[in-house]
């Protein structure tokens, strides 16, 4: 289900990734959860609505944030 505050995001989100990282990670969420809601939307037809929602999140983040060791910093341009 959608995430309507950065507090009700995972664990693992809410305690790894910066505030804004959390908000791209809410919002790419958010979004796939509407965008695919019919499995034939879906790239990979076995994968469940969340677990599709929760790739396209941290792709999303990735697109901003790379890891370094334990800890997600903002990419350079």
């Amino acid at each position: 289900m959608p995430y309507k505050r950065l507090s009700d995001l995972p664990d693992n989100v809410k305690n790894h990734l910066p505030t804004h990282g959390q908000e791209i990670y809410l919002a790419a969420y958010n979004n796939a959860w509407d965008e695919y809601k019919d499995p034939e939307d879906r790239r990979y037809g076995d994968d469940d609505r969340e677990t599709v929602a929760h790739k396209v999140a941290w792709a999303a983040v990735k697109n901003k944030y790379e890891k370094h060791g334990d800890e997600w910093v903002e990419k350079e341009d």
